[in-house]
């Protein structure tokens, strides 16, 4: 009786095997930046909620950011998913309605200024989930040097270790098929702004310390200097009322 029983678990997971092998992880997030019209910002609101509520749900909801500091200053930054590479493969244009209603309704109030980039979540690197958001983040682009990607992962390690040693929440990104090679550090105020006051957590020289070694945010500095091309930060607000409901 036993070996039947055994017989047929290895059956079953024959079975199910190939249908695992088959479910791409959701974990590519897409990221397009528009900037409005100065004139035109409420009437772009007001469409961008509207062809949100109604064509972008489910793999393709929408979060819509307002861009609050830095060189996109005033743009708005809309992300969808997380789909699965397979996912987009076979997402197509969402329908010529969808796109009659962006084009007609949406770009008119738009200047030509725009970006679509393409970010894969780095759980390993990160010290949140892929799904757990907060309303206000910052976000650090990385540029790693030509051929200095696998040592700005190391730093990004060092820097985990101090997150997750004091409780800040930032989830790792890289981009793919999406200009300069990049990391995005998103840092997600889950207690809002007043995480950015000097005096919420220790020092980051103490914290950083702590985690990796005496005498090794001077290291960190030095291979930052040695293996990042330039780094920007920016913060970001969410606007739920044009986002997907």
């Amino acid at each position: 009786m036993k070996q039947k029983i055994n017989a047929f678990l290895i059956f079953l997971m024959t079975m199910i095997v190939p249908f695992l092998g088959t479910s791409q992880t959701k974990n590519v997030v897409t990221a397009h930046r528009v900037f409005p019209k100065i004139d035109k910002v409420l009437e772009f609101e007001k469409a961008l909620a509207a062809h949100a509520q109604k064509y972008h749900t489910g793999d393709v909801k929408w979060r819509v950011f307002a861009i609050q500091s830095g060189p996109d200053a005033g743009g708005y930054h809309i992300t969808e998913g997380p789909n699965s590479w397979e996912g987009l493969d076979t997402r197509g244009n969402l329908g010529e309605e969808h796109n009659i209603d962006w084009n007609k309704n949406v770009a008119m109030y738009l200047t030509e200024r725009q970006s679509v980039g393409y970010s894969v979540y780095i759980d390993s690197l990160s010290t949140v989930a892929l799904g757990d958001f907060s309303d206000k983040i910052n976000i650090a682009h990385v540029y790693p040097k030509i051929g200095q990607g696998d040592n700005v992962v190391s730093m990004i390690k060092r820097l985990r270790k101090t997150w997750a040693a004091s409780g800040v929440t930032v989830a790792v990104y890289y981009a793919s098929s999406s200009g300069p090679a990049q990391y995005t550090l998103v840092t997600r105020y889950k207690q809002g702004l007043k995480e950015k006051a000097d005096d919420f957590r220790k020092p980051f020289k103490m914290r950083f310390e702590a985690a990796n070694g005496e005498g090794s945010l001077a290291q960190y500095s030095k291979d930052a200097a040695e293996f990042v091309d330039q780094n920007w930060n920016e913060l970001l607000f969410i606007r739920k009322d044009l986002s997907s409901k």
